[in-house]
């Protein structure tokens, strides 16, 4: 059976000490898996309940288009979404284009001229910049007159409370937390660290509206924001809970208020929620969330294996191999733009669509640096699918997640290892010692 394996292995480039390497790790990986495995069936569960408490009907997987009144399926899988998350309303909409999209829709739609918002986590992710004012860009909150600070994280990656306690003032409306580390080398945050921050938002003032941006964490642990007392958690479909048939959207679950207030923004005043069509994306979206918690299980093995790959040969990682994880990214710190490339066109070389790309360096819209970005995906920029990508700056961090399956994400890893070893960027044990 080895043997065979390696052949099959040996067909898509990789040599005997890359794929003895890789074994070695799996072998010692076995009870993590075992436990990634648990925290998936609890919330397959979760899921398959939630769809039968609501109803799904055959009806709901049809879909409307024009003004969308009355739409059966999208106005269920709003319902389902609210009972997994544990909200009071949701908005699930193929009208929402990506994760940032969507936060901010949250934002603009529960801010006004004069409030103030504040970061708990340090600066957000890079994107968010220009929608908040940080990068000056047009149609900013600031140039709405909606103000900015943040409070960063301590240096051991905790919460500084003492600093949010006092950074909140008469004008603050909303703060926000960012749960993954973007394009930061810090540790994501769990669900637990992220009701501590809240409960100490509300025990300073309770009409403060807390927001999470949940992206690349659902489904990584048995609890949500939303139930440790986010009033709304937002992400994107073609992450975690599109379970990589989503092929756009995004959702915000929260409070009542809340998305209310987002969905008169995300369409138009008087409207709101009532309109937008779910087009043909139901059966995508519902099969999607459905599939979500096994498709995130195969992302965080591959998160876990790349972890222990990489440590294994001196490279720094963030979570490290034994931590425990709470969101699917995984970031390795490469030391040169030319490992950071042979990196990322290992990963693409291992995808199914575009295999034979050769990812290059770009000016992407809403950067600031040039990034690099490997995605051979069924859905263009799903990152739920096997993905590394990198802003080609110092210490020159590549930031890997995905993998719609298991052995998917263990040959994007083993791939990207061999390009880096074809470069002689890196030396890997031989077989005799792996």
């Amino acid at each position: 059976m080895m043997k065979d394996k390696f052949e099959i292995y040996h067909r898509e480039g990789i040599d005997r000490d890359v794929f003895l390497y890789g074994e070695n790790i799996c072998r010692k990986l076995e009870e993590r898996f075992r436990k990634i495995d648990e925290t998936a069936e609890i919330n397959q569960l979760k899921v398959i309940n939630a769809m039968q408490e609501c109803r799904i009907s055959e009806a709901c997987l049809s879909g409307t288009t024009g003004y969308g009144y009355n739409d059966l399926g999208r106005d269920k899988l709003e319902e389902v979404y609210a009972s997994v998350f544990h909200t009071e309303a949701a908005l699930v909409r193929p009208l929402i284009a990506c994760g940032t999209h969507a936060l901010a829709i949250a934002l603009s739609g529960n801010l006004r001229p004069g409030d103030e918002m504040i970061s708990l986590a340090g600066k957000p992710y890079d994107t968010l910049e220009e929608v908040i004012g940080i990068r000056p860009s047009r149609g900013s909150l600031k140039e709405y007159g909606i103000t900015y600070k943040q409070v960063d994280l301590l240096p051991d990656g905790n919460f500084d409370l003492p600093g949010i306690r006092a950074a909140i003032g008469p004008k603050t409306r909303l703060v926000t937390i960012q749960r993954s580390k973007g394009y930061e080398m810090r540790r994501t945050l769990s669900v637990q660290q992220i009701g501590e921050a809240i409960a100490c938002v509300k025990s300073v003032r309770p009409d403060i509206i807390c927001m999470v941006d949940n992206c690349y964490g659902e489904f990584v642990e048995t609890i949500e924001p939303s139930d440790v007392g986010a009033d709304m958690t937002v992400g994107s479909l073609i992450k975690n809970p599109g379970g990589g048939l989503a092929p756009i959207g995004g959702y915000i679950a929260g409070t009542k208020e809340c998305i209310d207030n987002a969905a008169f923004r995300m369409t138009c005043p008087g409207l709101g929620s009532e309109i937008g069509p779910s087009l043909f994306f139901n059966t995508s979206f519902y099969q999607g969330f459905f599939l979500a918690p096994v498709v995130t299980s195969a992302a965080l093995k591959g998160a876990v294996f790349a972890a222990n790959i990489y440590e294994g040969l001196g490279f720094k990682v963030l979570p490290d191999g034994k931590e425990e994880r709470h969101d699917i990214i995984e970031a390795v710190t490469l030391g040169s733009p030319e490992a950071v490339i042979a990196f990322c066109r290992g990963i693409q070389a291992a995808a199914p669509v575009d295999s034979f790309a050769a990812p290059e360096p770009w000016d992407m819209p809403g950067y600031d640096d040039q990034v690099i970005m490997a995605a051979g995906a069924f859905v263009e920029g799903s990152s739920i699918e096997l993905s590394a990508d990198a802003p080609i700056r110092p210490p020159y961090n590549v930031y890997f997640q995905g993998g719609l399956t298991w052995p998917s994400a263990k040959l994007g890893i083993l791939m990207s290892l061999q390009s880096l070893k074809n470069e002689k960027l890196v030396t890997v044990p031989s077989g005799e010692k792996a």
